[in-house]
């Protein structure tokens, strides 16, 4: 139900039961799903894609053009997966032509006034918490919490279930299944009570603390630590996971901390 004081260029694509709040804006080649809440205020700029049974609360800009000066007015997408919720104030931007599109995933909420650079990727089923900024390019795997006003560096990636504490400074990748804390930024144990949520086997949460322990606290680089790992543990698909992350690393991975057994769940 569109409100006459709402603006809708006839070039977008609107589902019908889509509910679009007075002075809402929405511009030319925007695509919008099935059951979705559009609030009041809200800005939805070309290039926007937004599936079904999504909510985006008043003041949100989507889909604005990137805040780059390489950005050259290339066609680029935003991209909001399905049953997703973007509060208040949020600034998401659209892609340039180093991926061509910003993504957020599938049941994420994306908390007030946090903003979204261009080419980031989020995966599904994250939150990430009022005021976080990312810059250009972030990598986010599924089930990622982002504590509170942290900021994370442009072509930072963060691994599925990690967690990061609020007010972060992420200035080097976030190993999955981690939590991450402290100034700068280090590891603090596994995300046990998230994995435990999720599913997660006592056994296998033990696996993935016995692969840590033996790349953070056992005074091993990160070659030898990995070597070992690989030749001592049964290849699982969270080990090899955790391999895989740590040697594609190109901003290298957060420091361990010598204290982590306090952390410890």
């Amino acid at each position: 139900m569109n409100q006459p004081l709402a603006y809708v260029n006839p070039g977008a694509k609107i589902a019908k039961n889509v509910v679009i709040e007075p002075f809402t804006n929405i511009e030319n080649n925007v695509e919008i799903g099935e059951g979705t809440w559009i609030g009041s205020n809200v800005t939805i700029m070309e290039g926007a894609r937004i599936g079904k049974n999504c909510r985006i609360f008043p003041g949100a800009v989507i889909s604005a053009i990137p805040q780059d000066l390489k950005f050259e007015g290339e066609s680029s997408l935003a991209v909001i997966g399905d049953n997703s919720t973007i509060r208040e104030f949020v600034t998401l931007n659209r892609g340039t032509k180093a991926s061509g599109e910003t993504r957020i995933g599938k049941n994420c909420l994306v908390m007030a006034t946090v903003h979204i650079a261009h080419d980031c990727v989020i995966g599904d089923n994250s939150i990430i918490v009022n005021g976080v900024a990312l810059a250009g390019h972030v990598i986010i795997g599924e089930n990622v919490v982002i504590g509170g006003l942290s900021a994370v560096h442009q072509f930072v990636q963060i691994g599925a279930h990690a967690m990061i504490s609020g007010g972060s400074l992420v200035r080097k990748d976030v190993p999955p299944y981690t939590k991450a804390a402290k100034e700068p930024l280090s590891y603090v144990g596994i995300n046990s009570i998230g994995l435990r949520r999720r599913g997660f086997t006592p056994e296998k949460i033990r696996e993935i603390q016995d692969i840590y322990r033996i790349i953070f606290q056992k005074n091993y680089n990160t070659s030898q630590a990995l070597s070992l790992i690989e030749a001592e543990m049964q290849a699982t698909k969270e080990r090899d996971e955790i391999i895989q992350f740590i040697r594609s690393s190109q901003r290298g991975v957060m420091k361990g901390y010598t204290s982590v057994r306090n952390f410890e769940e």
